[in-house]
């Protein structure tokens, strides 16, 4: 069903009232078809992001000046030309074959559940990989899914402890289930999707 930009600029406007000024929302677009993203700019969207570099380059070639683009999916080395020459921020960083392609500034995803099937690097190696990258603005992770969106407040408090000690201003965490617990915690950016689209 297309979306419709009426409903997603009301649900839009109602989160913004929620979180402020100080919490940018990125608008996850990894299910949101090429057709569609006409009509989140008509809602109001400014920042998208996206999961898979060959979607990026579908959706920006057709919808390039309608917003801010982000990636927000796992980062390999390869594709970092894509996301260097179409991206504002990087969400992802993770490993050290892409640090040494990337060049637009990036945060770090930081692995804080130990959790294999997730990316990211682990806690005890954050410092070391600091020093890979010289435009790193700030952290993000993914907790582990739960039903319950308290659960994921100590991940989210971690992290802001860690990006607090390496004096790192942006978080990018929280999505549709838990947002607000990351915007509690401090998260500078939230990564919303079905709760903007109404799915």
């Amino acid at each position: 069903m297309a979306l419709s930009a009426e409903g997603v600029r009301e649900r839009y406007e109602r989160i913004r009232a929620e979180l402020g000024t100080e919490v940018t929302i990125v608008a996850a677009v990894k299910y949101v078809v090429v057709e569609d993203l006409g009509a989140l700019a008509e809602a109001g969207i400014e920042v998208v992001g996206e999961n898979r570099a060959q979607d990026l380059e579908a959706k920006h070639a057709r919808h390039g000046d309608a917003f801010r683009w982000h990636f927000i999916g796992h980062l390999q080395s390869r594709k970092a030309k894509t996301i260097n020459e179409l991206c504002e921020l990087c969400h992802s960083l993770a490993s050290e074959s892409a640090a040494r392609r990337l060049t637009i500034p990036a945060l770090v995803e930081v692995n804080l559940s130990g959790e294999e099937s997730k990316s990211g690097i682990p806690e005890a190696d954050l410092e070391r990989f600091l020093g890979l990258y010289g435009n790193v603005r700030g952290l993000m992770t993914m907790p582990p899914e739960a039903s319950d969106p308290e659960a994921s407040r100590p991940y989210f408090r971690r992290l802001r402890e860690l990006a607090e000690r390496y004096g790192l201003r942006e978080l990018s965490m929280g999505t549709s289930q838990d947002y607000r617990v990351a915007a509690d915690e401090g998260a500078t950016m939230v990564r919303l999707g079905s709760v903007l689209y109404g799915r």
